[in-house]
């Protein structure tokens, strides 16, 4: 994991995180860098902080100020600014935390911009309920056996066909105005999905059973 970036963006707060010292790089948005504080998150390890910081106070913050990137784009999201920052400095597996919870549209949000983001990076979500991201369109996810397992069309997958999963699909087609794929599970240690058309979520959630 060692040329794995950690990203810490301002949804809700993790309730626990990775060993950063398995990552390259640490980074987070102005934000999250408050409930990091709150965690009690090594601040010296992070290698940037991003953002307009219009959330951003507390004088004791003045020893990181050389770490201080300020972006004050309003056309772009915080969160997207730090990835811009990240690809600039050649990195292209990011892990991120709290990039749920909080308010709603911030999450649409989120999702928006990785979706920007999906050809040209590994971009994974991890929150306290699930793991999720954009797969190929020939993907296996290993290690899932009775583990919640939902796709979610963005907006349309065609021709999806799906093994190891207790409700399989077989050429068939979703869409987020029609039929999603939520709430199936895992029956396989390994669930196999192809798709010829569209773009899709994975989310990976705790043990169903």
């Amino acid at each position: 994991m060692r040329d794995r970036v950690l990203l810490f963006i301002n949804g809700d707060a993790p309730k626990s995180y990775p060993n950063p010292d398995d990552y390259e790089l640490i980074a987070c948005t102005d934000g999250a860098f408050h409930y990091l504080k709150r965690m009690g998150f090594p601040l010296g390890k992070l290698d940037f902080v991003s953002g307009d910081f219009d959330s951003h106070s507390g004088s004791d913050e003045n020893i990181y100020e050389e770490r201080f990137i300020h972006t004050p784009d309003q056309n772009k999201t915080d969160f997207h600014k730090a990835l811009d920052i990240i690809v600039e400095k050649g990195y292209k597996k990011v892990d991120v935390l709290g990039g749920s919870g909080g308010e709603q549209d911030h999450f649409l949000g989120n999702l928006t911009v990785a979706y920007a983001f999906k050809d040209s990076m590994d971009l994974k979500f991890y929150d306290e309920f699930s793991e999720y991201y954009f797969i190929p369109k020939n993907y296996v996810a290993k290690g899932v056996k009775d583990k919640m397992i939902s796709l979610y069309p963005f907006p349309v997958v065609e021709n999806i066909t799906t093994k190891g999963l207790n409700w399989p699909l077989m050429n068939g087609s979703l869409s987020i105005t029609s039929q999603i794929g939520t709430r199936n599970f895992a029956v396989e240690d390994e669930v196999s999905i192809e798709y010829e058309k569209g773009d899709l979520l994975i989310f990976i959630g705790k043990n169903y059973l």
